[in-house]
């Protein structure tokens, strides 16, 4: 194991517990030391954590905070004394950027901060909290025949705070856009206990977008309070479904590109290699072990619907394929979604199999998307030392722009090693591969998880000359380096 960072402060952990429970009273401050070991992860470190494996540095306490308020206050505090800050909601993340790497850490947790504002329907927007679900916030809209349009596979876990920070994308994203389409006000604080506001207005021409410096900040230069957001109607009697079956990507990513630079905006476009395919697809009639499945969803006013769908099968019918019953797409498309069963059922799997998966996503131009893939997979197959412990490999693409896609590649193994052994074993190999790869191509090494811990060592290549700009926000904004130590700005050494 590599050493952790020492704490950034002179407190002790006794005194910096003590000037918390000084601070917000005993109820807020948390040190039972179960809840500390499952605060000092994400879900990047699901294999240890599920075998009772907590190597890093253990946070000096959590603090639920209940309003923007003790957020500031913290925030202040632990500036003062130079100690380390993780701003948490809802723990969904999967790339180390949760995860306390400094002794003596804080986990400020924003979860209580959930009050849903009543919907503005005249401006199409509603304002939440961070703490707020995003399943809680589309079931209420849902019922007045409103959505967000963010359907992340994590949506039933997943909290607004959370979700603004990383950048977070969506199954209906080619639709609707990432989470920054959709913020239109938001309130954060930094770390010297400064309160700001961004306005809510539709667009503005005054200066550089400002809540840009605050959407997919991952914490690392401040703890996002509260967010606005748009609403758009929801008319799922309208929603028309196609599948089709092709013989290889290249077909695959040419039928959803056309579609897409033609100017039609299906919400979903998808495309699966046939390995990735294998584990959706399997039981689809039709279906063989080398085919790839391209599917669209097309959502909206009924007559967009119309004249989308009439698109994507004239592009369709200009390429070799087999037609897959839409009912069937429908109903795989319903199952997607990650909430607590799933997590209890992938854990329990782990422990009983030793098998266990993970993914890493990038974004590409069109022009190189197929090169890409092919890169990765050849490079996987060959150069990976524990390739034979592979038992999936493969990749798709899940959310398209006007000028390219990205690709979510996936890998599944048999671990064969001790627990805390296995993210070196397998998956930081892994995603260095596609981190490379893509980057070599001209793309970007994360597409919408976030940078987190577990890839920072490439945010200066990935930015190149424009790293200039992200360092100087963080220097200007966290100049003791309190916020989130590790994620996005990577720990010398």
């Amino acid at each position: 194991m590599e050493p952790m960072p020492p704490s950034l402060s002179k407190l002790t952990r006794e005194e910096i517990v003590a000037r918390l429970k000084e601070l917000l009273g005993a109820g807020p401050v948390v040190t039972d030391e179960d809840q500390l070991k499952r605060a000092s992860v994400d879900r990047f470190k699901k294999y240890p954590s599920v075998h009772g494996i907590y190597d890093g540095p253990i946070p000096a306490a959590i603090v639920r905070a209940r309003s923007t308020e003790d957020i500031a206050r913290v925030l202040a505090f632990a500036n003062d004394h130079r100690i380390n800050v993780v701003a948490r909601t809802g723990g969904s993340g999967t790339e180390g950027g949760l995860e306390t790497v400094v002794e003596d850490t804080i986990v400020l947790d924003g979860s209580g901060l959930a009050a849903i504002h009543p919907v503005d329907i005249e401006n199409m927007r509603v304002t939440v909290g961070c703490g707020v679900p995003l399943q809680t916030l589309e079931d209420q809209l849902r019922a007045q025949g409103l959505t967000t349009g963010h359907s992340p596979q994590s949506k039933p876990l997943a909290q607004y705070g959370g979700l603004v920070s990383t950048r977070s994308t969506g199954q209906l994203s080619t639709l609707y856009g990432g989470i920054e389409d959709m913020v239109v006000g938001l309130e954060a604080v930094f770390p010297d206990g400064t309160v700001t506001r961004i306005k809510n207005v539709p667009r503005r021409a005054a200066g550089p977008d400002i809540r840009h410096i605050v959407i997919g900040n991952e914490g690392a230069l401040c703890f996002i309070t509260e967010v606005t957001v748009k609403v758009f109607r929801f008319q799922p009697e309208n929603d028309e479904f196609h599948g089709f079956l092709v013989d290889d990507m290249a077909t695959g990513v040419a039928i959803v590109r056309e579609v897409v630079t033609n100017g039609y905006r299906p919400s979903v476009a998808r495309v699966y290699s046939p390995e990735d395919a294998r584990q959706h697809f399997s039981e689809l009639p039709g279906f063989h072990g080398e085919a790839v499945v391209v599917i669209f969803v097309a959502e909206g006013p009924k007559g967009l619907v119309r004249a989308t769908s009439e698109e994507i099968e004239r592009v369709a019918a200009r390429h070799s394929h087999t037609r897959v019953d839409a009912g069937l797409i429908r109903a795989w498309f319903t199952g997607l979604n990650w909430g607590p069963d799933k997590i209890e059922a992938e854990k329990a799997h782990m422990l009983r199999a030793a098998e266990l998966g993970y993914t890493t996503e990038v974004a590409v131009d069109w022009s190189r998307t197929v090169e890409l893939y092919d890169a990765v997979m050849r490079r996987v197959r060959t150069e990976f030392p524990a390739a034979d412990d592979l038992l999936l490999l493969g990749a798709h693409s899940s959310h398209s722009y006007q000028t390219g896609t990205n690709l979510y590649f996936v890998y599944d193994y048999k671990v064969g090693c001790e627990p805390r052994e296995e993210i070196g074993t397998y998956h930081i190999p892994l995603n260095a591969i596609i981190v490379e790869e893509a980057l070599r191509v001209g793309g970007s090494m994360v597409h919408h998880h976030g940078i987190g811990k577990y890839r920072a060592g490439w945010t200066a290549q990935e930015h190149g000359s424009a790293y200039y700009l992200l360092a100087k926000l963080k220097e200007a904004f966290d100049p003791n380096g309190i916020m989130n130590k590790g994620t996005i700005f990577p720990i010398e050494g």
